[in-house]
């Protein structure tokens, strides 16, 4: 009998239930892979970071070579004034690809297949560029929501526009990647079940199909992380320099 795809999704507690009220602030499995993505992210650096040679190892080329694509995303998205958030962006894009990738390995959780994790990275976004931007700016960072050279007659109907579009930004970006990481963990799951039913003489075809979806889910994994940094750059440079 195939396994529910959707299992690997339940979230359920490692440990005693610790609850306030109505409140609940068990460790969970999601906790826990979150926790295993933070240490592997900072050892990998640290040890990239410990010995620096002029011949660098695999681990500080790796290092360095994600620090500068990093950096230079910022800097052609967002500009110079952009680098002083260079730790908030890095750790952001890290912390997505590594719990990406991490969500890959057999028995693991994906912490980024869940709309709260997604969402509430996402309000973290939308809420620091907004504050950033009335910091910078003033009341004066309302002149995104009023593009330049909009006829008066249509200015109402633009402004609503582009309030709503700027509202939507922590939804877009958190569904985004909370659709993609379920979606494709889940058809992984669909073909792996179809290998067991059919078995030795049916399963061959699935199986090509699962083997492609995996090397398709690891780009995929890649790619999300790398789209939502970016797009907090983006976001991050409307609210440095007002483009409207």
């Amino acid at each position: 009998m195939a396994t529910n795809p959707m299992h690997q999704f339940e979230v359920y507690s490692i440990g005693p239930d610790i609850s306030l009220g109505a409140l609940n602030l068990s460790f969970t499995n999601a906790s826990l892979f979150m926790l295993v993505s933070a240490v592997i992210i900072s050892f990998l650096l640290f040890l990239g970071a410990k010995k620096k040679s002029l011949v660098p190892s695999k681990i500080q080329l790796v290092t360095e070579m994600t620090y500068t694509f990093v950096a230079k995303m910022i800097n052609d998205t967002a500009g110079n004034n952009a680098k002083v958030f260079f730790p908030f962006i890095f750790t952001l894009f890290m912390f997505v690809l590594f719990c990406n990738m991490i969500g890959m390995l057999p028995y693991a959780f994906t912490v980024t297949s869940h709309i709260i994790v997604t969402f509430m990275l996402a309000a973290i976004v939308f809420i620091g560029v907004t504050v950033i931007g009335f910091l910078r700016h003033g009341i004066k960072y309302l002149e995104l929501f009023v593009p330049k050279g909009v006829p008066i007659i249509l200015l109402p109907l633009i402004v609503v526009i582009e309030i709503i579009s700027y509202l939507s930004r922590p939804v877009s970006l958190s569904v985004r990647l909370f659709a993609n990481m379920m979606a494709g963990h889940t058809m992984l799951k669909v073909f792996g079940g179809f290998v067991i039913s059919l078995g030795l003489l049916g399963g061959w075809l699935p199986l090509g199909f699962s083997v492609a979806l995996t090397g398709l889910e690891i780009l995929v994994a890649f790619l999300q992380a790398y789209v939502f940094a970016i797009l907090t750059c983006i976001y991050l440079n409307d609210a440095l320099n007002l483009h409207h």
